[in-house]
């Protein structure tokens, strides 16, 4: 019994610790990829920050959008993007909201192998999110490269 007690106590250490984390350097870090949704050619960010355990605590995504000819990013534009419940048929949610959703599920898992995208690029794996990913999976594969140790 006192075996089994202390064994449980030193993997709770090592877990609480930082041990068995995914390698990731302490720092911010930003990957970027193309991305061709829409007809337009936009660039998807990520910036993900780690803290000195090597934990994800922070994921930020966006992508650069041109709307009536004025350069933004969908985040930037919120509600106005219009994406929920008209032509673009989300019944889920606005875009910045679907992306909420996926950045949560980064920190949540710690990394992008929970998530599965399928040949055109969406995923069903993140609960909430509906969108096109694929961009949006690069760049925070480029980011999550540029952090391992």
């Amino acid at each position: 019994m006192k075996k089994t007690l202390i064994l449980t106590t030193i993997f709770t250490l090592l877990l609480l610790s930082g041990c068995g984390s995914k390698g990731y350097d302490e720092g911010t870090y930003t990957g970027s990829a193309l991305d061709n949704y829409g007809g337009q050619e936009n660039t998807a960010t990520a910036t993900i920050t780690v803290d000195s355990n090597g934990k994800i605590t922070d994921v930020y995504l966006d992508t650069t959008y041109t709307k009536d000819g004025v350069e933004t990013t969908k985040k930037t534009l919120g509600t106005d993007y219009g994406m929920y419940g008209n032509a673009y048929g989300s019944q889920v949610g606005e875009w910045y909201e679907q992306v909420e959703a996926l950045e949560q599920n980064v920190i949540d898992n710690q990394g992008l192998d929970g998530i599965k995208l399928d040949s055109d690029g969406y995923t069903d794996t993140v609960s909430g999110c509906t969108i096109k990913i694929d961009a949006l999976y690069n760049a925070l594969k480029d980011a999550l490269e540029r952090a391992k140790k």
